[in-house]
């Protein structure tokens, strides 16, 4: 969400983490399907390569909507290439995320911010954007990769920026090699 994107994951680098193996340890239909309902309106910011839209886009069903956002027109294209490939183009939206904003209008019932918030620079910015798109009692579930890339200090600063912002935990799901939390807006 930024021109100065020091640590946004280079397009082509996504070739070796959206995967076959991917789709066998974080298989999308069973980590979203407690959040994701038929007929949803749902935003998948970071959405990378689609690995998680195409399943927000096969639990919606076809009068639901997927708005699958990212910061490289690349990400998106392949997104809707892949959407097109297994029939589910016609209920993914794709937007190309502003430098300082995710540039979407709610309400939406679900977002899912998978392996992208430690790539954001102004993350207050970011939860204050998702909070104000987002229905009341409507869900935001964090992924960030463990190790490395986000250590729990790292982690604790992201959900913390997200309370500010007005969000309260709630019990996510547990996923392989990924840090989790499901966050709700109240009401």
């Amino acid at each position: 969400m930024t021109e100065n994107r020091p640590h946004v994951c280079p397009w082509w680098v996504a070739y070796t983490f959206d995967n076959p193996l991917r789709r066998i340890l974080h298989p999308a239909d069973r980590i979203l399907g407690p959040y994701v309902k038929p007929d949803m309106r749902v935003l998948d910011v970071g959405c990378g390569f689609g690995h998680f839209s195409l399943g927000m886009a096969r639990l919606i069903g076809p009068s639901g909507r997927v708005v699958a956002v990212d910061l490289q027109e690349n990400m998106l294209e392949k997104t809707l290439a892949r959407a097109r490939r297994k029939g589910l183009a016609e209920r993914i939206d794709t937007v190309l995320a502003g430098s300082d904003r995710l540039g979407v209008t709610g309400p939406f019932d679900f977002a899912l911010a998978a392996n992208v918030v430690h790539e954001v620079p102004d993350r207050p910015a970011l939860f204050g954007e998702l909070f104000g798109v987002l229905r009341p009692g409507a869900g935001l579930l964090v992924i960030e990769p463990k190790g490395g890339h986000v250590s729990d200090g790292g982690f604790a600063a992201e959900l913390k920026a997200a309370r500010a912002a007005g969000f309260i935990d709630s019990d996510g799901p547990e996923v392989v090699w990924q840090r989790t939390a499901l966050l709700r807006k109240p009401g």
